[in-house]
This record gives C-alpha cells, structure tokens and sequence, in this order.
C-alpha cells in the first residue's frame, strides 16, 4: 500500500533532501526512521530535492509497504526523529500517485533582511543596502513573460528542459523581512536563488529591467546575478 507523509524541516544540518553516502540528509534520515518503527525496509520518494541547507515548510513524500502502518506512527516518527524534522501526518493514497510526478505547482520563498536577527539566524539571508521593492516587483512581473530560465540554471544538470510555468513572483515586506514569493508547476536546480540575486541587482541599481530581460533572453547561465545562499529559501507549498 502507498502512503503519503506531509512533513517540515529545517535544512540547516542536512546536506540536502536527496540521500548521498556519507553524508547526512533528511530523506536518508526519515527512512532510517521508518526501517526501525515498521520493522521493514521502506524506501521514500520526496515531492522535490532541495539542496544543502535549503528548508521546507510544506514538504511531502510517499512510500510503499506491505507492513501495516500503526495509528499511532505520527507520533511515534516525531518521538523518534531529530527536532529539526516534524511529520504533520500520514495517509494512504492511490498506488498511481507521485509524491513528485502528481504535483502540478511549488511555492518557494526568500527571506532576506538589512537587520542582523540573532533569533533568526539561519533562516534568513542579510543584505547589506536598501532595495527599491516596487523596481524588484517590476522586474519580477517582466520575468513572468518568459518561460525558459536556462540563464538561471544549474550548468551540467541532466535536465530534459528549462521552461518552467511561472504564476507568481513577487517581493512583500513582512515585518523586518523582504520575502520573494514564486510560483511555477516546476522549478530547476539553484533557479530560485539565482533569480532571486538577480532581482536584487535590480533593487540595488546594478541592473535594470531590460538588462534582465536581455539576461534571460540569453539563455547562458554566467550572464544572471551571484546565487543567494542557502539559508533563506524554504519550499512553503506543494500543490497537487
């Protein structure tokens, strides 16, 4: 029977989603931890493969097995599991659905600030100028014209294609924070931080809308702004 685990965590001391020898990752934490509480080998299949660092607020994944699955597993996973990874619940779907393949769209979101925020740290990315937000959501509105985003791509990845559906990409100010929101039915690998590094360019006067446009007509990946680090970007919804 397939099963579907909606979870969260904290990307901070994970080298990514995705299992890699030797090295610590959420996927290869939580199947450590269903093998143990189920008794059995259990593989597990994630809506997506964040990088090292990278966080999900909003993050599924599905697994098989022939074992019955106790009422009680939630709590025995979070009991079970690191606190920087909590299960919020586990149900049976149909044996044709996909963690990754049946999801139609993903949201992530950037979170940069000018302020130093000790009780934030690692959650956020700190910038050291004022960005002009309404020049960034112009920016942001023109990159929505376009469907291929190989200047923001990863070089060397096994990609079949780069377009990507965008619906939303917008900046908002939440509090002390800048939070970019993007929405797209796909997105490649480090295309989030690039983009979001380049519409910072824009907010800061190093590059104007056309330049951005001129970046993404080009298709080269050396064109497009620095990569934003790791610790500001959080996969928040995965729509299916």
């Amino acid at each position: 029977m397939r099963y579907l685990i909606h979870l969260a965590y904290n990307g901070t001391n994970y080298c990514g989603w995705q299992t890699q020898p030797n090295l610590p990752t959420v996927q290869q934490t939580l199947e450590a931890a269903l093998t143990t509480l189920l008794r059995t080998p259990v593989a597990i299949v994630g809506c997506g493969r964040t990088d090292t660092g990278v966080h999900a607020s909003d993050f599924y994944a599905h697994f098989d097995t022939a074992t019955l699955v106790p009422d009680n597993l939630v709590f025995k996973l979070n009991s079970y599991l690191p606190p920087d990874i909590a299960i919020f619940d586990i149900a049976p779907v149909a044996d044709n659905f996909h963690a990754r393949f049946s999801a139609t769209a993903r949201t992530y979101k950037y979170y940069v600030s000018t302020a130093r925020l000790p009780f934030k740290q690692g959650l956020y990315c700190r910038i050291y100028f004022e960005p002009d937000i309404r020049i960034m959501n112009e920016a942001a509105k023109a990159l929505m014209e376009y469907d291929d985003f190989t200047s923001f791509a990863k070089l060397h990845t096994d990609n079949k294609t780069n377009i990507c559906h965008l619906t939303q990409a917008h900046w908002d100010r939440e509090g002390e924070m800048l939070v970019f929101t993007i929405t797209s039915n796909r997105f490649l690998r480090n295309m989030v931080r690039s983009v979001t590094g380049t519409l910072l360019d824009v907010g800061r006067g190093k590059l104007s809308i056309d330049g951005l446009k001129q970046i993404v007509e080009q298709k080269n990946r050396c064109a497009a702004g620095v990569s934003m680090p790791a610790q500001g970007l959080f996969l928040t919804k995965v729509k299916y």
